[in-house]
């Protein structure tokens, strides 16, 4: 056996610091690993030497990487090669659309921990239509109520919460609370940064599709990562133009609902009762969940054939199937997660939850999650301190004039009003999740150090996954509730719990 590190992620800076003390070289790129790694299937080589062979003749691997994609289709050898960008001064409703994509890693300055300045994006769409300066007062009346809002919440959770507040060492994560909600207020146009870590494969995916988006934004970044990119690695960043699936398919689909509705798609429907459509409903489950879970892991230990598994569960009693759960679980700890074959099981959510919500919920990217525009209509999620505060009448009076400002830029902007809209709006998303992934989303945003908006979802997203899979979904729940899932199901406590889950 031979394993060797042929390569890894190393800092641009130090890159061109090696190109000024060092020869002119061509090999500081990823194509050679592309290219070396294209010849595994074909050539007998052993892949140190592949690679040494790709940099010695650059051109040659890029000429190959070309042929390979272009000719054979076969795109997977540009997933050797990984990029990492810094993408700064960017709005909060770009990095939406940065972050739908599924196979990359992505790191963004949190608005949860960072208190936020004055910085926002002036779309160039409202500029062209003459609204600049009533877009901009807009924003600046909710950040001017964002640093109004921080001031009378953090001294608020300080004596709500004294006994956290004796010690110093927590008061960065009061202060955090109090960020939190007070940047319910401001708007998705506001300035954001993040670390992008995408492979060449997906880096092209994401390029073409945002050649077809309509926003003055998503096009100005996608140009800067092409010119990146193709300026460090031009073989393996070859179509870059919108397909006609890509430009027309969206428009086309609003056409057809509008025929259906009767109706114009994309604007608000209005006359909901404030606050009425907030919540969680349970669309759709797999039918006889527990069941086909029990039958796929059944079929993986036994050699037997599916539907022979299922008809053995089924004839079993329900105190069997429980035993049976409880073997799957029996060494399971808070930082587990249930055997592939839970994915055998799909739960589809329906969600009303807002923009600060909905920034927690994406990062799951493992589920299936599509999502409607925000809507107004939809009404706002207001943070309970706010209420406690004496707030929540300033609050509203904002939300109201956002509103109006909004619909007064829908008519000549389209899209690219919601830019003004806040973070307190709220969206309608539908979410299909198997139940191992949905163990993943509730450890971590069900736990009792998740941020309150999308732990009220995550526990309102439990309770209606185990009245539908009560077996297998018995041990749902937050990092803190642990122990106590598991001692109900076992009568014993875990048997390896870290000091600050421990009872």
């Amino acid at each position: 056996m031979k394993i060797v590190l042929s390569g890894y992620n190393v800092d641009s800076e130090a890159l061109d610091e090696v190109r000024r003390l060092a020869p002119e070289r061509l090999d500081l790129t990823p194509e050679t690993l592309s290219a070396a790694y294209a010849r595994i299937s074909r050539d007998p080589r052993p892949a140190d030497e592949l690679r040494r062979a790709a940099r010695a003749e650059v051109e040659k691997a890029r000429r190959s990487n070309q042929s390979i994609i272009f000719k054979m289709g076969h795109h997977s050898v540009a997933e050797h090669a990984v990029f990492n960008f810094d993408l700064m001064g960017v709005s909060r409703l770009a990095i939406e659309e940065i972050e739908k994509f599924r196979l990359c890693s992505f790191t963004e300055k949190s608005q949860r921990y960072i208190k936020l300045g004055d910085d926002y994006v002036v779309p160039e769409e409202i500029v062209r239509a003459g609204k600049r300066d009533l877009f901009i007062e807009t924003v600046r009346t909710q950040n001017a109520f964002y640093h109004a809002l921080f001031s009378k919440l953090k001294p608020y959770v300080f004596e709500t919460n004294a006994e956290l507040a004796a010690d110093p060492k927590n008061h960065s994560l009061l202060d955090g609370w109090a960020k939190e909600d007070a940047r319910y207020i401001v708007s998705l146009a506001t300035e954001g940064q993040l670390g992008l870590t995408i492979n060449a494969r997906n880096l092209e995916w994401m390029i073409r599709r945002f050649a077809a988006k309509p926003s003055a934004e998503i096009v100005a970044i996608n140009r800067r990562l092409v010119e990146l990119a193709r300026g460090v690695a031009p073989s393996l960043i070859l179509f870059t133009e919108a397909t006609l699936y890509d430009a027309k398919t969206s428009e086309s689909l609003r056409e057809a609902a509008e025929e259906i509705f009767g109706a114009a798609i994309g604007k608000p429907v209005g006359g909901q009762r404030p606050g009425a459509n907030a919540g969680v409903r349970l669309a759709d489950v797999t039918p006889d969940g527990d069941d086909r879970i029990l039958a796929a892991l059944l079929h993986s230990a036994s050699g037997r054939s599916y539907d022979r598994c299922l008809a053995e569960i089924r004839r079993l009693a329900v105190r069997r199937k429980k035993s049976l759960f409880l073997r799957v679980f029996e060494h399971l700890e808070f930082y587990d997660f249930p055997p592939r074959e839970f994915e055998h099981a799909v739960l589809t959510f329906e969600l009303v939850l807002s923009a600060s919500a909905f920034a927690q919920l994406k990062r799951h990217r493992m589920a299936t999650l599509t999502a409607q525009d925000y809507d107004p209509a939809l009404d706002v999620t207001v943070p309970p301190s706010i209420e406690a505060v004496g707030a929540r009448d300033e609050f509203r009076a904002i939300v109201a004039r956002t509103n109006e400002v909004y619909l007064a830029l829908r008519n000549g902007v389209g899209p690219a009003a919601a830019y003004v809209l806040t973070n307190a709006h709220r969206r309608r998303v539908l979410l299909h999740i198997n139940l191992r992934e949905l163990y993943h989303l509730v450890r971590l945003r069900e736990d009792a150090a998740a941020q309150w908006d999308i732990r009220r979802i995550a526990a309102a997203m439990t309770k209606l996954a185990r009245a539908r899979l009560p077996l297998s979904g018995m041990l749902l729940g937050g990092k803190d509730a642990y122990p106590d899932l598991y001692a109900k199901a076992f009568g014993r406590p875990p048997q390896h719990l870290p000091p600050s889950l421990g009872k």
